[in-house]
């Protein structure tokens, strides 16, 4: 149980070893032990708290947090990161967007796929199914992870069987209240496809807070691909279409050796191999959108909270024109590593949550890139220190985003805060 409130005392933590608790036994843990200075607490006597979603849920209103403490979930994160209430508040913003400043402004927000959700939009959903036969759904549980609960179909039969099974109220001893809410989503059945296989795109986006948003992107991330090539031939086969290397991993002819991912790098050289420097500077460029139009569409009614951040694992998915589709954003994302490469991607990146969140004081809170992160948005759009001009002579200003760029962070770290040293020892010389 949390323990009761007392008096706040001011902690100097720099002055002290930090001290950190850890709900998984993964590579956060590794990251956290490895720490110069931190040391592991324990209940209630901790600076840092790497909590899963339910102590969030249960104990973070009746816990008291010094001012030093963090936590890395919001209150209500599940607004972005449950599936139903992420299109809910999306179609919300695009609809404030077309009230305030007309379609134009709206059609920004056109990057997640025609959604319903069951039981609630039942009907409204069988009116739209019945306009476009053949077209292939995916139903999708609202509140489960790595695929699970997932199947796709073309005839309401299929989901008319799913509801006489899933999605009755139980009775008895595994009784539940109601039946589980699920979405179902117009499938993207035009996949790109690289050697014929489907892949989706896992992007790490870390917010610091939502009042003002102060939001960084992850230079690193991956593609990972399905083991099978693609069809709509066999929607029944999850190989081909579910991408989650949960279920991928588990494939009769899967290769634990060679895995079945691509580093966002990777990613980044064959689209511009393929289709050249402006289509992929657009692609991603509209992948920024979709970060930031996201956030912002879950600002307002996010409890922003100055204890709390969240390191989101965002799922995009690239169509035959090379357009980004939102299909989830992951509140905790997984930290395991499936092989040496993804264990040290993860590393780097918890390594920089760190040192972004930075309980040591060694930053000067100016930064624009810390390690593999960019700031790409900091009440409004952050540009890039590089300035350049436009044919006609005009500033042009280029967003901070470097997505799938070289992620040289250890160099960058060490620039950083030798950097920062110097300062601050200028700073202590000017007092004197």
């Amino acid at each position: 149980m949390p323990p009761a409130k007392q008096p706040q005392r001011r902690v100097f933590i720099a002055d002290r070893s930090i001290k950190f608790r850890c709900c998984l036994q993964n590579t956060i843990l590794d990251v956290l032990k490895s720490r110069s200075g931190w040391q592991e607490g324990g209940e209630g006597d901790w600076d840092f708290y790497w909590c899963d979603v339910m102590w969030i849920k249960e104990f973070f209103d009746h816990y008291y947090l010094g001012e030093q403490m963090r936590v890395c979930h919001f209150r209500n994160h599940y607004e972005l990161t449950r599936k139903n209430l992420m299109v809910k508040n999306l179609k919300r913003y695009r609809k404030t967007l077309d009230k305030e400043f007309g379609k134009q402004e709206a059609i920004q927000c056109d990057f997640y796929p025609m959604t319903f959700e069951l039981p609630s939009e039942y009907h409204i959903f069988v009116e739209e199914f019945k306009k476009s036969p053949g077209q292939i759904w995916i139903m999708k549980p609202v509140a489960k992870s790595q695929g699970k609960g997932i199947f796709l179909f073309r005839k309401l039969k299929d989901i008319t069987d799913w509801k006489k099974g899933e999605y009755q109220p139980q009775t008895g001893d595994s009784a539940r209240e109601g039946p589980e809410t699920y979405v179902v989503q117009r499938y993207i059945n035009n996949p790109y496809l690289i050697s014929g296989r489907k892949f989706d795109i896992r992007v790490y986006v870390l917010v610091m807070s939502y009042v003002p948003l102060k939001a960084w992107l992850y230079r690193s991330g991956f593609a990972r691909f399905s083991n099978t090539r693609y069809s709509l031939d066999a929607i029944e086969n999850n190989y081909v279409h579910l991408t989650n290397v949960a279920i991928q991993k588990t494939a009769p002819d899967y290769d634990p050796e060679k895995g079945c991912k691509w580093s966002m790098q990777r990613l980044r050289q064959y689209l511009l191999a393929k289709h050249g420097a402006e289509k992929t500077k657009e692609t991603f460029a509209r992948m920024d959108q979709v970060f930031i139009r996201s956030l912002m569409a879950v600002q307002k009614v996010m409890i922003n909270d100055k204890h709390c951040f969240e390191l989101y694992g965002y799922d995009i998915l690239l169509d035959d024109v090379l357009k980004p589709w939102l299909l989830e954003v992951n509140a905790s994302p997984s930290l395991t590593a499936s092989s040496k490469e993804d264990y040290d991607l993860k590393v780097g990146l918890l390594q920089d949550v760190l040192n972004i969140i930075d309980l040591e004081g060694r930053l000067t809170g100016k930064e624009k890139r810390v390690g593999g992160f960019d700031l790409i948005h900091d009440d409004g759009v952050v540009y890039a220190d590089d300035v350049t001009y436009d044919a006609t002579g005009n500033l042009s200003q280029t967003p901070n985003s470097f997505l799938g760029c070289h992620n040289d962070r250890n160099q960058q770290l060490q620039q950083l805060y030798r950097k920062n040293q110097l300062l601050s020892e200028q700073k202590a010389l000017d007092k004197t």
